[in-house]
């Protein structure tokens, strides 16, 4: 199992699943809701229909169509209020869920962006600590990520990505990039 890290585009990730920074409606939005609703074309936003939604902390599963991966894992992170309305344990409940929907559908690999960070306010200096903490938390627990070879953090800025650099350095992690 390894976490690897790169910078670039998360619609062009070849993976078993790409995460989605979803809005609650799963209609499409935004940063990267919207370049993975754009890249996948029509039928995702079509498939996205019939699934009512996605609370807050929560994920769902579809097709990914288009995108070079099999599945699109939609989740909905925590608008920033200031830490006091529960957001860190909701952003660490979105990458709990992608992970459990992960197992369940027996997924090989897996591309997050950094969730809720974007338009939705998250600090990146708490929210990457909370996103590796979980993930690496999960893919260590027996059975927890058991299908996992490889979990990849996609930043698109050099901002974000010299964050989980850091982060991830200090817990140990040596980083692979991938091909």
């Amino acid at each position: 199992m390894g976490i690897t890290l790169v910078r670039g585009d998360i619609t062009v990730q070849q993976v078993d699943a790409i995460v989605n920074a979803a809005d609650p409606t799963l209609l499409g939005g935004g940063g990267v809701d919207g370049a993975i609703h754009r890249a996948a074309g029509p039928r995702l936003l079509e498939e996205c229909r019939t699934l009512g939604g996605c609370p807050t902390g929560e994920a769902r599963i579809t097709s990914a169509y288009r995108l070079p991966a099999r599945f699109v894992i939609h989740t909905v992170g925590p608008v920033w209020n200031g830490g006091a309305e529960g957001e860190p344990e909701l952003l660490a409940a979105c990458y709990g869920s992608v992970m459990k929907l992960a197992a369940e559908h027996g997924l090989a690999s897996l591309a997050l962006p950094s969730i809720s960070t974007g338009a939705y306010g998250f600090p990146i200096a708490r929210a990457v600590p909370i996103a590796v903490g979980t993930v690496a938390g999960l893919l260590a627990a027996p059975g927890a990520g058991s299908t996992l070879s490889e979990v990849r953090f996609v930043c698109f800025s050099a901002g974000v990505f010299d964050a989980y650099e850091r982060e991830l350095q200090a817990r140990g992690f040596e980083l692979d990039t991938p091909p």
